[in-house]
C-alpha cells in the first residue's frame, strides 16, 4: 500500500518576496514547512542571486502551474559597465574589462534594438541541455557549451537610473525564456564596453505582482501555519487570462467524476455563446473552482480535475 504523503490539505498560492541567496526550491521547502502544506511546488524559477516575486503553488494549485509558463515577467535590474565575467553576473570570474562607459543619450538609443522578438544567446551558465548534460556542468568541467540562439520576447525595456558612471538600472517586462544576464552582455556590448549583471529582482509573473509578495520572514512570524496560510491566494488566481463558465452544482459533480457535461439546451446559449471550439475553461460552480475542461460544440470534457 502506497504511504500518504504528509501535511495538511492547503490549496491555493503564496506569492513569496524572495530574499537575496537561497534558492528556488529551498524556498518552496520552507513554505511548505511553514504552512504544514501537504505538497508544494514553484512557477519560475529565480536563482539565488535573485530576488522578488516567486509564486508558489500548495495542494491543488500545482495542477495549474503549467499555466504560468508563458506568462509575463517584469524585472528590475542593474548593470555594472566595464567589467564582463564568465557566469555574467557578480559570482563569475573577470574575463574582460573596458576603460568604455556609456552616457545615458547611448544607452536610451540602443534600447529599442532589444524591444520586440529578438534572437538571444542564453549563458553558458544556465540550467540549458546540450547534448543531454545541463549547460553548467559543461562550462564548469571547462568545457565550452555551443549555445543555441533562442527568440524571445521583450515587450517592454527602460532606463531607469544612472547612479554613478559604472552602473545602469533598468526595468524589462519580457515572455518566457528570457535570460535578464544575456541582455546584460548584449546591451554593454552594442554600446562598445562590456557588463555584468549585478542586482536582479523579479517584480511581476502573470497575475503575481510585487505588491502580492510576503518576504519569508513575515511569512514565518511565531511559526504558526495558520497565521502564515492567511497569505494565500485561490488557485484559480493563476489562470486569470482563462475563460470561467459557470456550472451548476449536478454538473460540478460530473465533471468531479471525469464526465463529459452536454451544454445543448437552449438555456445554455448565453453561458457558451463567446466560447469557441477547443478552448480551455475553467468550471466554476458556487464560487469555487471545479475543473480545466475543453470546449467542444455542445459539450465541455474535463481535463485537470481540481479536488478542491
Amino acid at each position: 500500500m502506497a504511504r500518504s504523503r504528509k501535511g495538511l490539505p492547503i490549496h491555493g498560492w503564496i506569492v513569496l518576496d524572495k530574499p537575496l541567496g537561497m534558492t528556488s526550491t529551498a524556498a518552496v521547502g520552507a513554505v511548505r514547512r511553514l504552512t504544514g502544506a501537504a505538497k508544494a511546488g514553484h512557477a519560475g524559477t529565480l536563482d539565488p542571486l535573485a530576488s522578488g516575486v516567486l509564486p508558489i503553488a500548495l495542494g491543488e494549485a500545482t495542477k495549474t502551474v503549467p499555466y504560468l509558463v508563458d506568462a509575463t515577467k517584469r524585472y528590475a535590474f542593474t548593470i555594472r559597465w566595464g567589467v564582463a565575467t564568465a557566469t555574467e553576473d557578480a559570482e563569475g570570474a573577470v574575463t574582460a574589462t573596458s576603460d568604455s562607459r556609456p552616457v545615458r543619450g547611448a544607452i536610451e538609443a540602443a534600447l529599442g534594438r532589444f524591444i520586440g522578438t529578438i534572437d538571444q544567446v542564453p549563458p553558458a551558465y544556465s540550467a540549458i541541455h546540450i547534448d543531454g548534460r545541463r549547460a553548467y556542468d559543461l562550462a564548469r568541467a571547462g568545457e565550452a557549451p555551443d549555445m543555441p540562439t533562442r527568440q524571445v520576447k521583450i515587450e517592454a525595456l527602460s532606463l531607469l537610473d544612472l547612479p554613478d558612471a559604472d552602473h545602469a538600472m533598468f526595468e524589462m517586462t519580457c515572455g518566457k525564456g528570457t535570460y535578464v544576464r544575456s541582455l546584460a552582455r548584449d546591451l554593454a556590448l552594442a554600446l562598445g564596453t562590456v557588463g555584468h549583471l549585478v542586482a536582479l529582482r523579479r517584480t511581476r509573473v502573470g497575475p503575481f505582482r510585487a505588491e502580492h509578495a510576503i518576504p519569508l520572514d513575515e511569512l514565518g512570524e511565531n511559526r504558526d501555519s495558520a497565521a502564515a496560510v492567511r497569505h494565500l491566494l485561490p488557485v484559480e488566481t493563476a489562470l486569470d487570462d482563462i475563460l470561467a463558465l459557470a456550472v451548476t452544482e449536478s454538473e460540478a459533480g460530473c465533471l468531479r467524476n471525469g464526465q463529459t457535461v452536454s451544454l445543448l439546451r437552449k438555456t445554455d446559449l448565453d453561458r457558451i455563446a463567446t466560447l469557441q471550439d477547443g478552448d480551455t475553461v475553467l468550471a466554476m460552480s458556487g464560487g469555487q473552482a471545479v475543473a480545466l475542461v475543453r470546449y467542444a460544440p455542445g459539450e465541455i470534457r474535463p481535463f485537470r480535475v481540481l479536488n478542491l
